[in-house]
């Protein structure tokens, strides 16, 4: 590392603490040559998949656009602030672990809708409703019947006793 005071290259490091939770390195430094300190933060460059949209365009992953959608859909839903930022960092994580260089703008739309068929299933449908271009009220009720049929085959819910919780044995 070049020493910002003097510009000679020899430096050594005097201390390195873990900041930002652990995702970024603080490293206090100090330059052989004129003896002054400065510090360094160091943190992982983490490339995101570029996105191939229906068109066949490419642009770079735009983390604000996902989330702009997500609160579009959500708006005035009972959702807090920490489940869609929580929803759109899965989504984030799901990208970059999947390793590709691209990724269909398709398969992000579909992790979106999943998230929101998690979170809310009114945002759900709106999301579904502009991302599938649906065109009259026919295709609506399709998908709130698909969401209804969904919904009810869930399996019900365990108590810790593994009754339904109507306690009835």
């Amino acid at each position: 590392m070049h020493c910002p005071f003097c510009g000679a290259n020899d430096t050594r490091v005097s201390d390195s603490r873990l900041v930002a939770d652990g995702d970024q390195v603080r490293r206090r430094r100090q330059c052989a040559n004129c003896h002054e300190r400065f510090t360094t933060y160091e943190t992982a460059e983490l490339i995101m998949p570029r996105v191939v949209k229906s068109d066949g365009s490419r642009e770079s992953f735009n983390e604000a656009k996902l989330r702009a959608g997500m609160l579009r859909a959500l708006e005035k839903r009972p959702v807090s602030a920490e489940a869609i930022e929580a929803a759109v960092e899965r989504i984030r994580q799901s990208l970059r672990a999947r390793g590709d260089r691209e990724v269909n703008a398709r398969d992000i739309g579909e992790a979106v809708m999943k998230a929101l068929r998690n979170l809310d299933q009114v945002a759900y449908i709106r999301f579904a409703s502009v991302y599938r271009k649906f065109q009259d009220l026919d295709e609506f009720r399709a998908e709130i019947d698909r969401l209804s049929q969904d919904t009810d085959q869930a399996p019900a819910m365990k108590t810790p006793l593994g009754d339904d919780g109507h306690g009835e044995h």
